[in-house]
């Protein structure tokens, strides 16, 4: 079983980080798997996907050429003697299905989006029938592409996107003296909801909260926003937020800290906020995609309705009240993860896709 992988992009961010262990599990079931990337945009995802031993053909085009982008992929595939085309992503998704059936091979599809934009929505269920089963990363995307896509239940696997991994660099426990570390890893866009946490930051600004101890906040991301939320932090008056940029070893960068927070307005699964948990650190995090169904007791960090800057204030004041007791948390949600999120589920499942693959 060949199976040509097709992505949008190698962009540097969350969407890229599971691959690896998506290609190791197909591999595992006995499949040769080829990763292909539609288009390059920043690149930064290519080293670390290089370190763990997927090398991704890149295409020289851009977003828009599909035509272009349709011919390389049929060529692709061609040449590499694909068995089947897998897709990620809704471009890579419509583009390969059309391959797929001019090239009289199957298509699976990934479905990662909670939110998708409404052309999109119509052209996926339009079309969702010529991928010849679906794969959502998540609970809440299952669900959604049931009833969004119209995809019957028996044509859809969930297989979550991440398995945790027990070696992975692990935070400390605050000590008294220490300043408290709070971080974010992801896009500066508006999806992950940082000028909320802004917000959040001048409602306790506002109050005159004074938590027991000092603590400040690094977000690890690059994006379009970058500029418009440093203003709005500095027109609010917030001096202990700080934006350091993309986030070359995240693993690290996690590891420094004491507490995490995902403000996201929408997501999957949410990579990020998983390895985070994985890191054993206790999490703040928006009631959207697979986070509060890992995140369902108080042991475990809090939650906070979607938008809600107020929630959200509340939230930080509470732990932010009682730094003694986040290490604790950490190590509860961190075992959740591991048992939740093992490798040995993750490969199984991925073994039932390949089985499925070759019984078509």
């Amino acid at each position: 079983m060949r199976i040509a992988y097709f992505i949008n992009s190698v962009e540097g961010g969350g969407a890229q980080s599971p691959l690896p262990i998506i290609v190791n599990a197909l591999q595992k079931a006995g499949a040769e798997v080829q990763v292909f990337a539609l288009t390059r945009r920043n690149g930064k995802a290519i080293p670390r996907l290089v370190a763990q031993g997927v090398e991704p053909v890149v295409r020289d085009g851009g977003e828009a050429d599909h035509l272009a982008a349709l011919g390389w992929m049929k060529e692709q595939a061609r040449e590499w003697k694909a068995d089947a085309i897998w897709t990620s992503l809704t471009r890579a998704t419509l583009l390969g299905q059309i391959a797929g059936a001019q090239l009289g091979i199957p298509v699976v599809s990934w479905q990662h989006n909670a939110f998708l934009k409404p052309w999109n929505e119509r052209l996926l269920k339009w079309r969702a029938g010529n991928s010849v089963f679906w794969v959502a990363d998540s609970a809440q995307v299952a669900e959604l592409t049931r009833e969004r896509l119209g995809v019957a239940a028996e044509n859809l696997v969930t297989w979550p996107i991440f398995a945790a991994d027990p070696q992975a660099p692990q935070s400390s426990a605050w000590e008294r003296g220490e300043v408290l570390r709070l971080g974010s890893l992801g896009r500066l866009h508006p999806a992950k909801g940082y000028d909320i946490l802004i917000d959040a930051l001048a409602i306790l600004k506002a109050r005159e909260f004074e938590p027991p101890v000092p603590y400040r906040i690094e977000i690890a991301g690059s994006g379009e926003d970058e500029e418009a939320l440093k203003r709005k932090a500095t027109d609010l008056g917030i001096e202990n937020l700080e934006f350091t940029g993309f986030a070359d070893d995240p693993a690290q960068f996690l590891a420094g800290l004491h507490l995490y927070l995902q403000p996201s307005r929408r997501e999957g699964f949410c990579i990020a906020a998983h390895e985070a948990m994985q890191a054993c650190l206790p999490v703040i995090v928006s009631r959207t995609g697979e986070m509060p169904y890992t995140v369902d007791n108080a042991a475990y960090g809090r939650t906070f309705p979607v938008r809600d800057a107020t929630g959200l204030a509340d939230a930080l004041a509470d732990l932010l009240s009682r730094p003694d007791r986040l290490h604790a948390m950490g190590i509860a949600v961190r075992d959740r993860v591991r048992e939740r999120f093992s490798k040995e589920r993750f490969d199984e499942i991925g073994a039932r896709c390949v089985e499925r693959l070759r019984a078509l």
